[in-house]
């Protein structure tokens, strides 16, 4: 169970770390192929870390529904700063509707997830 905690902890904290160094990047190289698709990248990545999150928090919550606004909030307030870092970033800007997609991703893979376990 121990080994099952850490291994939690730590692939949401790489894929943490992968997501600030994305951030990072002046730009990211990728075809446009329709418009605001950066909205669906941000949904994607935050679909993925919403269930990273979860996993990592059902290790100290036990309540469903806690555990799910738990994991919510951890991804939403990572999205927020992750919004804020990019507003230093030379070629990169904060935009509140890259964050609510990120936290509509987390909201949407943590959703899935639930109903998901209960079969």
């Amino acid at each position: 169970m121990a080994l099952n905690k850490i291994l939690d902890f730590s692939a949401l904290l790489l894929y943490c770390g992968l997501i600030y160094w994305l951030s990072a990047q002046q730009s990211l190289p990728t075809p446009e192929w329709f418009e605001h698709q950066d909205k669906l990248h941000h949904f994607s990545a935050y679909f993925v870390m919403g269930l990273l999150a979860w996993r990592s928090a059902r290790h100290t919550v036990n309540s469903p529904i806690m555990l799910a606004l738990v994991s919510i909030a951890f991804c939403s307030l990572y999205g927020a700063s992750d919004e804020w870092h990019q507003s230093f970033v030379v070629g990169r800007s904060s935009d509140i509707l890259d964050w609510l997609a990120d936290t509509s991703g987390a909201s949407a893979g943590i959703f899935l997830l639930h109903k998901l376990r209960k079969y």
